[in-house]
């Protein structure tokens, strides 16, 4: 009988959004996933092509034209049955990268999606154009430029887990920063996330976020790096369904002296910066802009407030705070920070 009732509770935790079954911890009412956005394309005139798809199967011929659908965006969806807060969390992932940011973290640990979701949001993790689960469209026919790929040794380097030109091919030769929260040993695992991704696609991917906003929202957006600057313009489009605004390590935004922030005043944001920036030239003209964007939005009557990490005495934290040891621990600021906010009940 015990082991019948271990079996069934096994079952329960992996099948709960689908069976109704309930955890301990945790009630799920639904998992899915949609498409939003995106266009449709009509190709003509490329040359066909004749392939073998299956090893020893007839060739067949490949015609490469015809009616497509792009550029939409690909979210996936946790609710709860008793979600505590407000609204729904939509997490938005950065360059090069895809949702499986918040997801498991490189080190097998649970990342930001389960912790918000045992926090009481219902979470949305979504892949945005051109990454992941949103597919490709062919180049040069829709995307017009060829994508590019980060080596490791890059993402070493900018997101702050070792010094400049403190990489090697080796793992046993490579040299983090002293106390760096990022589990080490995970690198390697982590980079297997890394992605193509291509430069002229920022008006079809902002177009795909602002129909998912339209769609899923009102919203909090919790944001990362790259993401950063289409939830800010997400926020201009749709002021009354972006309840709040998360800026982890943001690395752009729109033009401060250009952006509407009288609009978006009543949106209230927080910027989350981790350590080590001051090493870096680039992180520190980074977080000059965000703060100066940040100024004009309180000048115009808005909500901008920061977490700097070591400030609070939480030291070695990364540009991927959600995959650092002490994720948690940053991802309870954020959600006391939203608790303030009113988006909690």
């Amino acid at each position: 009988m015990k082991k019948r009732a271990l079996h069934f509770a096994s079952a329960c935790l992996a099948l709960a959004a689908l069976i109704g079954c309930t955890s301990p911890t945790l009630q799920v009412t639904e998992v899915g996933s949609f498409h939003v956005g995106g266009r449709a394309v009509t190709l003509a005139g490329l040359p066909e092509k004749e392939l073998t798809f299956t090893p020893g199967a007839p060739p067949l011929k490949l015609n490469p034209n015809g009616d497509f659908e792009v550029e939409s965006l690909y979210a996936r969806y946790t609710r709860l049955a008793h979600p505590k807060a407000k609204y729904p969390m939509l997490l938005w992932h950065g360059g090069g990268l895809a949702g499986t940011t918040f997801e498991t973290k490189p080190d097998g640990k649970p990342g930001w999606e389960s912790y918000f979701l045992h926090a009481g949001y219902d979470v949305y993790v979504s892949d945005a154009v051109e990454r992941g689960r949103a597919s490709w469209a062919r180049y040069p026919e829709i995307f017009k430029s060829e994508p590019f790929f980060r080596p490791k040794k890059e993402a070493w380097e900018l997101f702050r887990i070792g010094d400049t030109d403190s990489y090697n091919t080796d793992p046993a030769q490579r040299t983090a920063l002293p106390g760096t929260q990022f589990p080490i040993a995970a690198f390697d695992q982590f980079t297997k996330q890394s992605i193509p991704r291509w430069g002229t696609n920022d008006a079809a991917t902002q177009a795909a976020y602002d129909a998912y906003v339209d769609k899923v929202c009102p919203c909090v957006i919790v944001v990362h790096s790259q993401g950063g600057n289409f939830a800010f313009n997400s926020a201009l489009r749709y002021p009354d369904k972006v309840k709040a605004l998360v800026a982890v390590e943001t690395s752009g935004s729109p033009n401060p002296d250009t952006y509407d922030f009288a609009r978006v005043k009543g949106v209230p944001m927080l910027w989350v910066w981790g350590d080590n920036i001051g090493k870096f030239p680039f992180w520190g003209r980074i977080v000059a802009a965000q703060d100066k964007f940040r100024g004009n939005l309180i000048a115009a009557g808005g909500t901008g407030d920061r977490i700097v990490l070591p400030d609070l005495g939480i030291k070695g934290n990364t540009h991927m705070l959600m995959m650092d040891r002490n994720s948690d621990q940053v991802a309870g600021l954020i959600d006391q920070w939203l608790t303030r906010q009113g988006i909690k009940q």
